[in-house]
């Protein structure tokens, strides 16, 4: 089991969500309950996610947790629980429409993307078929070339600069009046490093991206959300 630093005053713990918390297959069995214990003895969980808002809110719901959520890999901030109106750091539009234009320079692009973009308002998020390098390739020499190209392992998205979860979550923990130094944070993919960077201590899932391991403080022993589990029981070890 992860061993974490001893003499820690935790004031917030926050998750990634798909291959941290979630994978195909949903939720481990003991999540929930974990969870919910952490809560119980007085941690605040929160969610920091690629995934929209409308898809998180349901999420957040069913864990029980009572801190806020950051969706669209920052891009949009909502802590509910603290009365706080929905908060969007970016217009996805110039995503959108690099997107539309990659259509006319790749053959079988999908410009329309995952399904999900429906309900997006910051970014643009393309199937994981698509080839992100050349994306980036193409969108150096246009009027997108400040748009930002990163792939999660779910999607590839295309967002503003300068957002990015750590900008959500410097938004939401300013409402809240946290420090950073005081909250975990765990991950599994690329999109995870800059709230690594910015957050106290840092924890990755054993089977996160190339690089995110490197970029965390402490990997876990088990792969995926069996991950998150052992930095769950770990954790309540502490409180």
């Amino acid at each position: 089991m992860v061993e974490l630093p001893e003499g820690r005053d935790w004031e917030m713990v926050v998750f990634d969500v798909d291959g941290t918390l979630m994978d195909v297959d949903g939720y481990h069995p003991d999540l929930i309950p974990l969870i919910r214990e952490v809560e119980a003895r007085g941690l605040t969980v929160s969610l920091a996610s690629g995934r929209t808002l409308p898809n998180v809110t349901p999420i957040k719901q069913s864990l029980g947790v009572s801190g806020f959520i950051v969706a669209e890999n920052g891009g949009m901030v909502w802590d509910s629980d603290q009365g706080h109106e929905i908060v969007a750091l970016a217009d996805g539009s110039r995503a959108r429409a690099a997107a539309q234009w990659l259509a006319t320079q790749i053959d079988g692009f999908d410009d329309a993307g995952i399904e999900s973009n429906r309900w997006r308002e910051t970014e643009w998020c393309l199937y994981e078929r698509e080839d992100a390098e050349l994306m980036c390739q193409l969108l150096a020499y246009t009027e997108w070339s400040d748009l930002i190209v990163v792939s999660t392992g779910f999607a590839i998205h295309i967002t503003a600069p300068g957002v990015d979860k750590a900008s959500g979550l410097r938004v939401a923990f300013e409402q809240r009046g946290i420090d950073p130094s005081r909250v975990l944070v765990c991950g599994d993919a690329p999109n995870d490093v800059s709230m690594f960077e910015m957050c106290g201590f840092s924890v990755a899932v054993n089977d996160a991206h190339d690089g995110v391991a490197e970029a965390a403080d402490l990997l876990t022993e088990a792969r995926g959300t069996e991950g998150s589990v052992e930095l769950l029981r770990a954790l309540i070890d502490t409180l």
